[in-house]
């Protein structure tokens, strides 16, 4: 995985589907973040992209895999200030703040899954006319 590899893809994707510059700035933000914590913490892994639907909505699912470690206390590991390396300690719980949904998978020893689903500004709906 490269880092700036994630970041192109999730920025085209995003903007494919219509997010705002906002919107795409908040989820290439966590994808980055999550991507450097799959090769930091992970010691590598993959992507893996999902475009969404719902009938209202368009989305982008991203899940971030690694056969890593793991995390022994993902709560400690989402509190702020809590940092594992030498950062700030905002990296899960910022990302985790920044998309729609957010669920993390992990045991010691089996590697973790985080998967984050964003979803772009629903289109207005249509004003009524008034006759």
């Amino acid at each position: 995985m490269d880092l700036a590899w994630v970041r192109q893809h999730v920025r085209q994707a995003a903007a494919e589907i219509g997010f705002g510059l906002v919107e795409q700035t908040k989820l290439i933000t966590a994808a980055s973040e999550l991507a450097r914590n799959t090769l930091v913490h992970g010691g590598g892994g993959q992507v893996e992209f999902a475009f969404l639907d719902n009938g209202r909505a368009r989305g982008l699912r991203l899940s971030f895999v690694d056969e890593g470690p793991g995390i022994p206390d993902i709560e400690r590991a989402l509190t702020d200030g809590y940092t594992s390396g030498g950062g700030l300690g905002l990296g899960l719980g910022g990302a985790r703040r920044l998309v729609h949904e957010f669920s993390i998978d992990s045991r010691p020893g089996n590697g973790t899954r985080v998967t984050v689903v964003c979803w772009a500004a629903a289109p207005p709906r249509p004003r009524e006319e008034f006759r």
